[in-house]
């Protein structure tokens, strides 16, 4: 019997390579479909198509340098906000996650409140309402209300995918680390924690990917992100199409990039057990 583990483990590479050179060609197959058609209606609209001056809002050479266009600035803005934002609600979605589990009715019942809160409300109403209403009470920045309003959005997410990972932790570790004497802290800290991120991991990864979607709304209060950068130059060269293809192109290469690291953990933790 051993003797065949090889051969199967073996065959299964080739077909899992398969697999997915054969999803990559659906997608670009798919993706020159749907550019076929833009193009056709461009066509039949009589839109000029002017591809060549949309490499100057990506980039410039300067004395020998390049410099960053505003669309690459924007994405940086962009990167910068969901990067804090993706940090702070990992921190609150672990509290919330813990105040969820705790034997404390009063942290049971806050945490449940403010996931159903959250849960049940738009995005652009939570970002509203913090800008308009909540920071001028405390002063806040429109980047602070930004990466406040994606935070506490994301953050209820997130503490659902921790919850579920602290909870896969076999019974008998919390039993065996009772027994020795550790407090609640140290449980978490030493033995729990380490091993839940290890189911946590790939689908705290694969949240950051909607985060980064999702910060596109940050454009509506005027931060000058990817999408708001777009939109202002846009509304000065009338270059709908191309512009708005390529803000989508950077979009789908952040979000894919994410989305292979994801499947690169997915994979080693699969080998690891």
């Amino acid at each position: 019997m051993n003797t065949c583990d090889p051969l199967i483990s073996g065959g299964s590479a080739p077909a899992e390579t398969k697999r997915h050179i054969i999803d990559w060609l659906k997608v670009v197959v798919t993706a020159g479909l749907l550019a076929g058609l833009v193009f056709a209606g461009g066509a039949e609209l009589g839109y000029n198509w002017q591809w060549y001056r949309v490499p100057r809002y990506l980039y410039s050479v300067s004395e020998g340098h390049l410099v960053a266009g505003p669309l690459l600035r924007g994405m940086m803005v962009t990167l910068q906000v969901s990067g804090v934002s993706l940090l702070l609600s990992s921190l609150i979605g672990l509290v919330t996650a813990i105040c969820r589990l705790s034997g404390s009715f009063t942290a049971r019942v806050v945490a449940r409140a403010y996931l159903e809160l959250i849960r049940n409300t738009p995005l652009l109403v939570q970002l509203f309402f913090i800008y308009f209403v909540f920071s001028p009470l405390v002063g806040l920045s429109r980047f602070a209300s930004a990466v406040l309003a994606l935070s506490l959005f994301e953050g209820a997410y997130a503490s659902e995918i921790i919850r579920a990972g602290i909870l896969a932790v076999p019974r008998g570790q919390w039993e065996a680390a009772e027994s020795i004497g550790l407090g609640r802290y140290r449980i978490y800290r030493h033995v729990v924690l380490p091993q839940a991120l290890r189911h946590m991991t790939p689908p705290l990864v694969s949240q950051a990917v909607s985060l980064i979607k999702d910060s596109a709304l940050v454009s509506t209060i005027a931060i000058y992100d990817l999408t708001m950068k777009g939109q202002e130059i846009i509304a000065e060269t009338y270059l709908v199409f191309e512009l708005w293809f390529t803000i989508a192109a950077i979009y789908l290469m952040l979000t894919l990039s994410l989305s292979l690291i994801t499947r690169m953990m997915e994979k080693r933790l699969a080998m690891a057990t």
